[in-house]
């Protein structure tokens, strides 16, 4: 039964979650600081641009986007892990939430990286400081919620 199978493998599954959250996280903190420092210190068009861009693309696409998906995978493994999760408690909702909001901003991150391939970035360093940001909040409640069960 997938049930048994999922309580066999729960060390593996929470172990495989937490790395791939980190190599996400990692990315989620990374990409904002690229944009401020691409935004504040290169010229549209130059070389530096398109390398900036090349950075971008592959932090999110052969990091960020891969990781996200495997935190998904494994955390959903273990929603589905027999006595993991406590839904009539507060922590797993707000996990959830933290989560979806996660997710929202790794795609947010996707559609400003289109801006500045397409030359019509608006944002400016200080938006790109502050939303650096979101992930910190987000992860502080997710740990939280998960540690604590607040």
């Amino acid at each position: 039964m997938i049930s048994d199978f999922l309580a066999s493998v729960y060390p593996w599954t929470k172990a495989f979650h937490v790395i791939s959250v980190i190599a996400w996280m990692a990315g989620l903190f990374y990409l904002p600081r690229l944009f401020v420092y691409h935004v504040e210190t290169v010229m549209p068009g130059s070389e530096t641009d398109k390398l900036f861009q090349v950075m971008e693309r592959k932090l999110l696409r052969l990091i960020m986007n891969p990781a996200m998906m495997a935190t998904w995978i494994f955390g959903i493994a273990l929603v589905f892990t027999p006595g993991i999760v406590d839904w009539s408690a507060v922590w797993p909702w707000t996990k959830t939430a933290s989560v979806l909001a996660m997710t929202w901003f790794h795609h947010w991150l996707g559609y400003q990286r289109k801006d500045f391939v397409g030359g019509t970035n608006s944002g400016s360093g200080r938006t790109y400081r502050m939303m650096n940001e979101v992930p910190t909040v987000l992860m502080i409640v997710i740990v939280l919620s998960v540690i604590v069960k607040f």
